[in-house]
């Protein structure tokens, strides 16, 4: 989790008035001009990683503490002390993967501290989120229970921050080793008597920052030590993830590929681009607010349609910036051998004043959008983008779910992941989008953003996001390769940029069926509403 760097980035959109933020029936007469859409069905693209779909779980607020964990003697419904509604919308996404335990909390956790009987581990402080205290009840026993309980993989954050090699060689040791082996056997008399698969790990977080205010050389040498010792001992081998840039440091991008990626470093890497690279993947972190002051970040609830187009503007920009890393990737990995793991993105927002907890944030219709625009951009980045996580996943900013004590509800995002979850591990289908600009003052954007796949039955989903706030798009889209012989459409939207989710009134956020949907051979036409997520299916 970032915190509180200032990032140079070009300016998005400049002073505009305050417009009055309006509803859909007021302005529902009006449309958008046509866009028109070329699904290249005959030319499939890579695989879409599950992964890209993954979650961010850091111990801060109430992400872990309530979120997720709620103790074994708690009155809420929970298996083993994780809660039983959480766990249940959690599986209805197909979650592939959750980065724990961060974040910036990762490189001052020590993860002894969190095994063992309850009442015997240490109490801790939160240094990296307000020295709030820690209870070091969730640790690696709990994360793991919680991940088989949701069907998802473990990416898991080693300490290089605070920590050591031999810190991060002994945990590996007591998560993967053979139960005949004495870190086996410890972790057997804690309850687990086989190894579990570790198959993402994480060598620091934002080293460059709050992971050890690093420059890019000292952290190349760090992790070239860290790669000598850290590995699984059982089951397949761990695929590591170096530390990346903070949103446009080309320049770390840089020096990471030609100092990290070969075992040997050579003033022309690209003699070994034939060798198997130290790392899996590369991050990258990147965050959306109104605008591009880290200091104020725009609120969350009663904005203006100015500060709509102001934050999607810079969602916008993750496909530029997405572009510009990998670029420096290609030279020197053109088979594409390391992947861009983006393992913190989201909305993040000022918190409003009284928020139950750090850093939570209401989840509102803008949310939805810049979560299915930012989608879209990964999936159409999928040669390379093999890995995203979202940050965070309950109670903590862009969260697929928000808890109040007993209660719980989904959000708009957690919506749009659910309408997602069929791109993946589906084909991508390369899609050319010709579409009017949504202007708003001196922000200028695309209409609508789109993106496509072709699953193992034959049947292929459009997902499109309209970025225009008030008004429909009419969509007509054109099949190379296919003839559809049926197609519907479902789609995320509210009464207004600002609709919110709450714990006592119904969802606004369900999904409904969009009529007016036909295909006609090659040729798909539609209307998507203001302010919408949609996912078409093609039969």
């Amino acid at each position: 989790m970032t915190r509180l760097r200032q990032t140079a980035l070009r300016v998005l959109g400049g002073a505009t008035a305050l417009l009055t933020i309006l509803s859909a029936p007021a302005l529902a007469q009006e449309q958008a001009a046509p866009s028109t859409l070329l699904l290249h069905v005959d030319q499939p693209g890579p695989r879409i990683a599950p992964e890209i779909y993954g979650q961010f779980a850091e111990q801060l607020g109430r992400g872990i503490y309530e979120g997720i964990w709620v103790g074994p003697d708690s009155p809420i419904p929970n298996t083993r002390g994780i809660r039983k509604d959480v766990v249940a919308a959690l599986r209805e996404v197909k979650v592939p993967a959750v980065r724990w335990p961060g974040g910036c909390f990762a490189d001052g956790y020590h993860w002894r501290d969190g095994i063992g009987p309850y009442g015997k581990r240490p109490r801790g402080i939160n240094a990296a989120w307000g020295n709030e205290p820690d209870r070091n009840a969730f640790g690696t026993h709990e994360y793991m229970d919680f991940l088989e309980q949701i069907g998802a993989q473990p990416f898991v954050s080693i300490n290089v921050g605070s920590g050591s090699v031999r810190e991060a060689d002994e945990w590996m040791r007591y998560m993967t080793a053979p139960p005949e082996s004495t870190p086996g056997a410890e972790r057997e008399a804690n309850g687990h008597a086989a190894p579990w698969s570790v198959p993402y790990v994480g060598i620091g977080n934002e080293s460059w920052g709050c992971g050890g205010n690093m420059t890019a050389e000292t952290y190349v040498a760090q992790f070239r030590q860290y790669v000598s010792n850290v590995r699984s001992f059982s089951g397949p081998k761990a695929r590591l993830i170096a530390v990346g840039a903070d949103t446009d440091d080309y320049d770390w991008t840089e020096k990471l590929m030609a100092g990290a990626m070969m075992w040997r470093p050579d003033p022309t890497p690209l003699a070994y681009i034939d060798r198997n690279p130290l790392m899996w993947g590369l991050s990258l972190h990147f965050y959306t607010f109104t605008g591009n002051d880290w200091y104020a970040k725009g609120r969350n609830v009663d904005f203006t349609q100015a500060d709509w187009a102001r934050a999607l503007a810079r969602a916008n920009l993750t496909d530029e910036i997405v572009a510009r890393h990998s670029a420096i990737m290609d030279r020197y990995d053109p088979d594409k051998k390391v992947a861009l793991v983006v393992d913190e993105w989201g909305a993040w927002f000022d918190s409003e004043k009284g928020a139950p907890s750090a850093l939570y944030l209401e989840s509102t219709t803008r949310d939805a959008v810049i979560a299915g625009l930012s989608l879209n951009i990964f999936n159409r980045h999928a040669d390379r983008v093999r890995m995203a996580n979202l940050a965070q996943m309950v109670n903590v900013i862009q969260s697929l779910v928000l808890t109040r004590g007993k209660d719980m509800v989904v959000t708009p995002t957690w919506h749009v992941f659910d309408l997602y979850k069929v791109h993946q591990g589906a084909t991508l289908i390369p899609v050319d989008v010709a579409t009017p600009d949504y202007v708003e003052g001196q922000t200028r954007l695309p209409t609508l953003s789109a993106s496509a796949s072709r699953d193992a039955g034959g049947v292929v989903h459009l997902s499109i996001v309209n970025l225009d706030p008030v008004r429909p798009a009419p969509v007509r889209a054109v099949l190379t390769g296919m003839q559809g012989r049926s197609a519907s459409a479902r789609t995320v939207t509210a009464e207004r940029i600002d609709t919110r989710i709450r714990f006592d009134a119904p969802d606004p956020f369900v999904p409904r069926d969009l009529s007016g949907v036909a295909i006609a051979g090659d040729t798909l036409s539609l209307t998507v509403p203001a302010r919408s997520v949609t996912m078409v299916t093609l039969r």
